[in-house]
């Protein structure tokens, strides 16, 4: 009696040492090298657009209240001139450089005593300056959030190409031991849903955060063209004044 509980005792330690480790750290060692390569792209994917996200979400803020301290003093009614003498050699966010660029381009043609006359041509010069540090100040802005939609749109289909492999592996198992117990087929499968929902965990906050950012971006872009608009119409009409 002694002897058969022991063999039973025997049998259940080996029984337990055969049971899948189902942990994610498990399932990535038990998977094969592919399936690993594909958890691997997944998470350093996933890890770089937290990055971006948390980047651009700061970024985005910040320019937004230098952006209302700088209409706050534009709007004041002190001179421009001595606002351009203070943040003309470090234009720190966009609205700034936008000021910037059209007031270095009224002061060189004003300034020559030349292009007054010009009206017209000085005027087209200037909104084109503000609209190309739009531009790049906007490009600027908008980097890497390129790789966001990247990864929203690729990831599932990545994790998909895990989840395939898997189920070809389970399979395999199922050919070689010639046996579709859930003990052969419920490691390959695991993996394969492992690999599906790490392509969704990449994907989701990737797709969310990149419409988020696109609108932020965009209602901000809308905020420097008015700029334009606003600092174009304010110059023009000091050039009429000096003109007559």
């Amino acid at each position: 009696m002694q002897q058969e509980n022991v063999g039973n005792a025997v049998d259940i330690v080996d029984l337990g040492s055969n049971i899948p480790d189902f942990s994610m750290w498990g399932m990535f060692m038990q998977a094969d090298w592919i399936v690993q390569s594909v958890i691997l792209v997944l998470l350093g994917s996933s890890l770089w657009c937290w990055a971006i996200i948390f980047d651009k979400i700061k970024r985005i803020r910040r320019v937004l209240s230098q952006a209302d301290t700088f209409d706050a003093e534009f709007w004041s009614g002190n001179s421009l001139e001595d606002l351009y003498g203070r943040i003309k050699k470090n234009p720190d966010h966009p609205l700034a450089a936008v000021f910037v660029a059209a007031m270095r381009e009224w002061q060189r043609s004003v300034g020559t005593g030349n292009d007054v006359k010009l009206g017209t041509g000085l005027q087209d010069r200037i909104y084109r300056v503000m609209r190309v540090t739009v531009n790049r100040e906007m490009e600027r802005l908008e980097g890497y959030l390129s790789f966001l939609a990247t990864v929203g749109s690729t990831a599932p289909f990545v994790g998909l190409f895990g989840t395939v492999w898997g189920i070809m592996n389970s399979f395999e198992s199922i050919a070689i031991s010639q046996n579709s117990s859930l003990a052969v087929v419920a490691p390959g499968i695991a993996e394969a849903l492992f690999a599906t929902a790490l392509g969704l965990v990449a994907a989701i906050p990737a797709v969310v955060a990149y419409n988020k950012i696109s609108n932020d971006l965009g209602r901000y872009a809308n905020r420097l063209e008015g700029f334009v608009d606003e600092f174009g119409t304010i110059l023009s009409r000091q050039l009429d004044e000096e003109q007559h």
